[in-house]
């Protein structure tokens, strides 16, 4: 019967239509092969139109570095009391960036407003909520921190510029615009103005780095002073005992309110120095994220489930609560005397040592149980999860440089005081626990969510055991995934892939896929690598390094340094190498703590 208008083509005329094509003059090119001829033109277009992006960014890159390197140069000539430089004229520039950020900001959310009806791109990875959280609640205390300034300038206002004065208040407004900014657009993927938004994300990425940097030198200049008192106690008179706090030249009109502010302002900067670095990390995610195309692989939100993590959670409140302990003993006695000092360190020693090798072996077994899983990983393009990476590699390498120059005075030294022999243990210790823990958190951001994973592993079991050699199709794994999600309560798909023992003897008495490559299949593993159990090893895993890690940000940021305090590391490389070595490396060590939990957190959330 012949095909009318609107027979449906047969699939044999369909594939042999191309075949048919009537020759001569009158006969046009087929749509087919015009085609190929035509495909280069768009490449060309699309490589034309993303040179000035690319422009864009170097020359933006290139802004945000001159002016963050400008910046680092007047803080150290305001740190070395260099001529014609004075705290004044380093505020005065970082309310003048502070100020233009707001502006940006300010003209930005204006913007988003009055077009937000307009559906626009979002990166799921950028901006996590718990993330912003914990950057608001650190801005609260840098709000704290700024009425602490606020009154330190009323009570010193005689002798003070009108500087010092403007910069909290300025800090503060900038503070709040900025919380509000990343809380509504951290994810934002900027598809218009591309240009000039470059220059004001890149311009807010080093403000706040500036501010982290200002911050830092301000402590560090307070934890130096106190080293320099407590030296003394120790036997190392020949070091000078040179205070640089930059007090101001008049007294205080309320003694006693001064003084209570100026201690309490110290204990408050590392919150205001993990803020800022927060807020740049947020920026810089938004910063490459603009002109990005998204990808269709969209990632769904994980959240947050307190259960059976009991173990790793009571312990890791333990060693929390420990290391409140060891440091409030430690801060009471270094100083006192040249025996309770070398008590305070052997103690901060010993009980450091334990901490990282349980923190070793954890993160070990959770490497090990990644390894006998298989598992794909997600290999999808993310500048939040690349930034967490590097940051984690990088900030790692930088705050090793203090635990290598203590391993090299204790081997180079020519006496050792026995509390120094302590320090070699603890110094290698630290650098195997970083990277330990680096691995176990960059392959865990790596993997795909569990749910997904496990249910579609189920299926194959149950397929591949029962002996049916069916093809999966996308539709079969689509109604696996959701019968396994509706069996998963009662049990009975998990039950049958894991708790049965008839289908495991099955699949490897048969010479399954596992047994032929000489490893155990997924079904033949121990139980408690499988499923749920395997998922609450990892969960508790993840917990108790998250809590462990704020155990160890607590001492260094609160002024317990024994790297500072233990003396030997200055008699081998000199006392000013050495603070320069530790100054430096110190905020990277205190950073990389916050950092690494803010990642197992998500580790915790996305297992």
């Amino acid at each position: 019967m012949p095909g009318g208008q609107g027979a449906p083509a047969s699939p044999q005329a369909a594939g042999s239509a191309p075949d048919r094509v009537p020759s001569g003059p009158a006969a046009g090119p087929s749509p087919q092969l015009a085609a190929p001829r035509e495909s280069p033109a768009p490449r060309r277009g699309a490589l034309r139109a993303s040179v000035p992006q690319k422009l864009a960014e170097a020359l933006s890159s290139q802004y945000g570095l001159i002016v963050f390197a400008a910046g680092l140069l007047l803080l150290l000539a305001w740190a070395v009391h260099a001529s014609g430089v004075g705290k004044s004229d380093l505020l005065c520039v970082l309310t003048a960036l502070m100020l233009l950020q707001l502006l940006w900001m300010l003209w930005y959310v204006g913007r988003s407003a009055a077009h937000r009806r307009l559906l626009r791109p979002k990166d799921t990875h950028a901006g996590a909520r718990w993330l912003r959280g914990s950057m608001t609640l650190f801005a609260v205390i840098t709000i704290i921190l700024g009425c602490f300034k606020i009154g330190y300038f009323v009570g010193f206002s005689e002798c003070l510029s009108a500087t010092e004065g403007v910069f909290p208040v300025t800090h503060a407004a900038h503070t709040l615009v900025q919380v509000y900014f990343l809380w509504g657009h951290a994810k934002d993927i900027i598809q218009s103005f591309k240009t000039l938004e470059r220059f004001g994300v890149i311009h807010s990425v080093f403000t706040n780095l500036l501010l982290w940097t200002n911050g830092v030198l301000n402590e560090s200049k307070h934890q130096l002073n106190e080293h320099k008192e407590r030296l003394i106690t120790l036997g190392f008179g020949n070091v000078t005992i040179v205070l640089d706090d930059h007090t101001p030249p008049c007294n205080c009109s309320l003694p006693t309110l001064c003084s209570a502010i100026s201690h309490g302002i110290y204990y408050l900067y590392p919150f205001n120095i993990e803020y800022q670095i927060l807020a740049s990390m947020m920026l810089y995610v938004l910063w490459k994220n603009i002109g990005r195309k998204v990808d269709g692989h969209q990632h769904r939100s994980v959240r947050f489930k307190f259960r059976g993590v009991v173990a790793g959670s009571v312990l890791g409140l333990s060693v929390l609560a420990a290391t409140i302990g060891v440091v409030v003993v430690y801060l009471i006695q270094i100083g006192r005397s040249k025996s309770k000092s070398e008590l305070a360190l052997i103690m901060f020693y010993l009980y450091a040592i334990a901490l990282l090798i349980l923190m070793g072996a954890a993160g070990l077994l959770g490497i090990r149980i990644y390894r006998i899983d298989q598992k794909s990983l997600d290999e999808s393009r993310s500048p939040a999860r690349k930034l967490d990476a590097d940051l984690l590699v990088g900030t790692a390498s930088s705050s090793s440089l203090i635990s290598w120059g203590s391993i090299l005075a204790v081997l180079c030294a020519e006496a050792c005081p026995p509390y120094t022999w302590f320090n070699l243990p603890y110094s290698v210790l630290m650098i195997v626990e970083k990277y330990v823990q680096n691995l176990f958190i960059i392959e865990s951001i790596h993997r795909e969510p569990e749910t997904l994973s496990e249910d579609i592993r189920t299926l194959r079991m149950v397929t591949v055991c029962s002996g049916n050699a069916m093809p999966l199709s996308s539709s079969g794994l689509a109604n696996g995934a959701v019968a396994g999600d509706a069996a998963s309560p009662g049990g009975e798909m998990l039950h049958a892939a894991n708790g049965n023992t008839g289908l495991r003897e099955g699949c490897g008495g048969e010479g399954g896929e596992g047994s032929r490559e000489g490893t155990p299949g997924p079904a033949c593993r121990p139980g408690f690598l499988q499923g749920d159990g395997k998922r609450s090893v990892l969960r508790n895993i993840a917990a108790f390094l998250f809590l462990c890690n704020i155990s160890l940000w607590v001492p260094p940021a609160f002024g317990c340094r024994p790297e500072y305090d233990n003396g030997l590391e200055e008699i081998v490389f000199g006392f000013e190498p050495w603070i320069i070595v530790v100054n430096l490396a110190m905020p990277f060590s205190i950073f990389y703590r916050m950092h690494a939990a803010a990642s197992l957190f998500e580790v915790y959330c996305k297992i």
